[in-house]
């Protein structure tokens, strides 16, 4: 695993200007305060085999943890794993759920998050897997909006 690949890709959300969406594309979106990238992504999972396609999402999760434990190492444990399966349940009741974290609670079933010393900034890494018809991705969101 190339984990320097990954750190430095959060870094970069980490110092990135999220006031406004430039307009690069990102594979699940962008917008004033929030980024969401995909660090890692499958191929040919979307409709392939699902016993395949879940052994991806296994790999993927010990891809997510791994990174995570160098973020760990980093900025130390901040939060315990944020299920996403409350903010679904209140998206389903018609509550507003801000971005980033509406969309990653409808692809993802679980965070982990952070927020780096001195930094107003929230960075949480995910596994995007809940929509069959799109590729398995280890999400990195940055946003400058406080969980909900």
């Amino acid at each position: 695993m190339d984990s320097a690949k990954y750190l430095a890709a959060i870094d970069s959300l980490c110092a990135r200007d999220l006031t406004a969406a430039d307009g690069e594309p990102v594979p699940y979106g962008a917008g004033p305060g929030y980024r969401i990238e995909s660090l890692e992504v499958s191929h040919g999972t979307r409709t392939g085999d699902v016993a395949r396609r879940m052994a991806t999402v296994e790999d993927f999760y010990a891809l997510k943890s791994y990174i995570a434990q160098q973020l760990d190492d980093r900025w130390g444990r901040q939060r315990p794993l944020w299920g996403m399966g409350t903010l679904r349940v209140h998206s389903d009741r018609g509550e507003e759920i801000p971005e980033p974290w509406a969309t990653t609670s409808s692809v993802a079933d679980d965070l982990d998050l952070w927020q780096p010393p001195g930094s107003d900034r929230w960075i949480a890494l995910g596994v995007g897997y809940r929509d069959s018809t799109d590729e398995v991705h280890v999400l990195a969101v940055a946003s400058d909006i406080d969980p909900v």
